[in-house]
């Protein structure tokens, strides 16, 4: 599985008489240095001073209604079990009533890494579980690549239902949606969360910028009931990847840069 994630990037080719531990630690740390040189960003969300666009105002203006209707429901929910049942008999989002299954996550609760994709495509719609078609067994590959696979991490997506067509969002369907995923967020309590996409980046960060720019950046994310921040980076959607995989390279960079601060946050836990 690594090695075809290695042929797909364009690693075909051997560099050395001898093998190189290019993960080890010391190396990975040295090049993670460099690669997040003068571009580091960390960032309280709803402190940054980026001017929204008047979508993202809008889907926050939405997401106070939304919030609005669920009343102290959310509030109340203390397990995952709880949110899914919510979840499950939530009836103001129309895309649920074209939708052939509700997808609310898979993989490990407990793990240290929570990923937040976009939406549901067919392959979920029919299976009810978030990444199994082409863009998620790419998913699988990258995440292998790292030493990480489902049983290690904790998926889910932004929205629940598959839009018709496998169209993007709207604003109101986001802003129905969004107070569920920073409820279950916070349930979750990651040590890493990674946004996959540039929709659930833009709209979990409350940034307007498209993921091109988000991604390769650190964040401090924390919704309104959050205490304590959780580290936060951006990564291309793998479906975005398999149209353009002149961008795997890219993507590369990214996933050491999770496994070098994943180490660093697990050691300060330890430590």
């Amino acid at each position: 599985m690594l090695l075809q994630w290695l042929s797909e990037i364009g690693a075909d080719e051997a560099v050395s008489d001898t093998a190189v531990n290019r993960f080890h630690r010391s190396k990975l740390s040295g090049f993670v240095s460099n690669l997040g040189a003068g571009r580091e960003e960390v960032l309280k969300v709803g402190a940054e001073k980026a001017v929204l666009s008047a979508k993202a105002d809008i889907v926050a203006e939405d997401r106070g209604s939304s919030s609005a209707l669920q009343g102290s429901s959310l509030s109340k929910v203390s397990t995952l079990g709880q949110l899914r049942e919510l979840v499950d008999n939530f009836e103001q989002c129309a895309l649920k009533r074209t939708a052939t299954k509700t997808v609310f996550s898979d993989g490990n609760s407990k793990a240290d890494v929570m990923l937040v994709g976009e939406a549901p495509g067919a392959e979920e719609d029919k299976a009810g579980v978030p990444f199994v078609g082409a863009a998620g067994q790419l998913l699988d590959r990258m995440l292998a690549s790292i030493e990480l696979d489902r049983s290690s991490v904790y998926i889910t997506n932004l929205l629940f239902w598959r839009p018709p067509g496998n169209r993007n969002p709207t604003d109101e369907e986001i802003a129905q949606c969004l107070p569920f995923v920073e409820r279950h967020v916070e349930l979750v309590k990651p040590l890493l969360l990674v946004l996959v996409g540039g929709i659930a980046a833009k709209t979990l960060l409350r940034r307007s910028e498209g993921i091109t720019k988000l991604r390769g950046q650190w964040y401090e994310y924390g919704s309104v009931d959050t205490d304590t921040a959780i580290t936060t980076t951006c990564i291309f959607h793998p479906a975005f990847l398999l149209r353009q995989p002149k961008n795997k390279r890219t993507a590369w960079h990214d996933l050491m840069a999770i496994r070098e601060r994943l180490a660093r946050l697990r050691e300060s836990r330890s430590g």
